[in-house]
């Protein structure tokens, strides 16, 4: 897990799995930064290949977190396996989604033009 701050905005690059093991490291990086000011928090998934309902708790709580604080939590470049759980469990209409720079977000694209 790769952590970086700047004037109030932080990115969390998160890689592996994303589970009841990893999640407490995340909700304390999460924690962490809303207590050092950051407001708009980033979390990049794009290297993450498995995510569990405890990772998912921890980033709806560290969303609830920085919007009671009249900040956000993203999400940048879900993998594509880690877009579908996002999906499924209607984590997609909760969370602002971003693309990397190639324009990748995991998000499968509609072949039907």
């Amino acid at each position: 897990m790769v952590v970086s701050q700047v004037d109030g905005t932080a990115s969390v690059v998160v890689s592996g799995e994303l589970d009841m093991y990893t999640a407490p490291r995340l909700r304390e990086e999460l924690v962490g930064l809303t207590i050092q000011g950051s407001r708009d928090v980033t979390v990049d998934l794009e290297a993450v290949n498995f995510v569990d309902s405890t990772a998912l708790g921890v980033l709806v709580g560290g969303l609830k977190r920085l919007r009671q604080l009249d900040g956000d939590l993203k999400l940048k470049s879900p993998s594509p396996q880690t877009f579908k759980v996002l999906e499924l469990t209607g984590l997609t209409k909760v969370f602002s989604i971003t693309q990397n720079a190639n324009g990748s977000s995991g998000q499968p694209q509609d072949s039907c033009s």
